[in-house]
């Protein structure tokens, strides 16, 4: 398979995917197997497919959706500029959400790994488990691992579909903010905070939109390409035993 076709296979893929793909999964398009479902070769390895996505996002330059980079993978989407002619399609408002829910995301995404107790202490409020579970539901944040402690309450963190439905492809490019243990009795900081937060997802919700729009017109998206013609985590303390894999998660988003 040449280079074109290559590209064309991967373009192909990117549009009618309902989900960001990986590199990892991008490698199979390019695996030839035999009857015993055996692969017959090396296929197209991860530099390459990197090289590939890079060309087309400058063959879209310009154009009104473009390929992004998200922490679970690459996806087309719609580009921020059109959002004005596709709300005329999707005029649904975003939702909104509450100050204890903004904080309580807030300070797991800037200060994680947490416990509920450690949310608390910031807040100076208890937390409603609803608010926690919402949160969980929503696939936004999960348990991590356990302090050790009496008790071993859940550590938690936030998830790459928190940052897939951000726009964001880790945390470093969340708003720069201060630290949230400053924030403690600074109503301005934390109203900045929500702030931040709340505009990133209304434009995700927007972006989810246009994503819909961006699928409904896949097929004359192909017709017409060109080829057919980083706020800081926080190092966890001693006492906390967190999953490895999220570990190698967090890494892997700042390398």
């Amino acid at each position: 398979m040449d280079t074109a076709e290559a590209k064309k296979v991967l373009e192909t893929a990117l549009l009618c995917a309902h989900e960001p793909l990986s590199i990892h999964s991008l490698k199979k398009l390019y695996v030839e197997v035999d009857d015993q479902g055996r692969a017959r070769g090396p296929g197209v390895g991860a530099d390459t497919i990197k090289d590939l996505l890079e060309e087309l996002r400058l063959d879209w330059a310009g154009k009104g959706i473009e390929v992004v980079s998200l922490a679970s993978g690459w996806r087309f989407q719609s580009r921020p500029d059109m959002k004005l002619y596709l709300d005329r399609l999707n005029p649904e408002k975003p939702p909104r959400y509450s100050r204890a829910t903004l904080e309580t995301l807030a300070i797991i995404a800037y200060r994680q790994p947490v416990t509920r107790g450690d949310i608390e202490e910031i807040r100076g409020v208890a937390v409603n488990s609803q608010t926690i579970k919402m949160l969980e539901d929503r696939g936004w944040v999960d348990a991590i691992g356990y302090r050790d402690v009496v008790g071993r309450p859940a550590l938690l963190g936030t998830t790459k579909q928190f940052l897939d439905d951000l726009g964001l492809n880790s945390l470093s490019q969340l708003p720069p903010l201060q630290q949230i243990s400053d924030m403690q009795g600074n109503g301005a900081d934390m109203e900045a905070l929500e702030a931040a937060l709340q505009e990133n997802f209304d434009k995700a919700a927007n972006a989810a939109a246009q994503q819909v729009g961006t699928e409904n017109e896949e097929a004359d998206a192909v017709a017409t390409s060109p080829d057919a013609g980083h706020a800081p985590t926080h190092d966890p303390a001693p006492d906390l035993t967190v999953d490895a894999e999220h570990n190698q998660e967090m890494n892997n988003e700042q390398s």
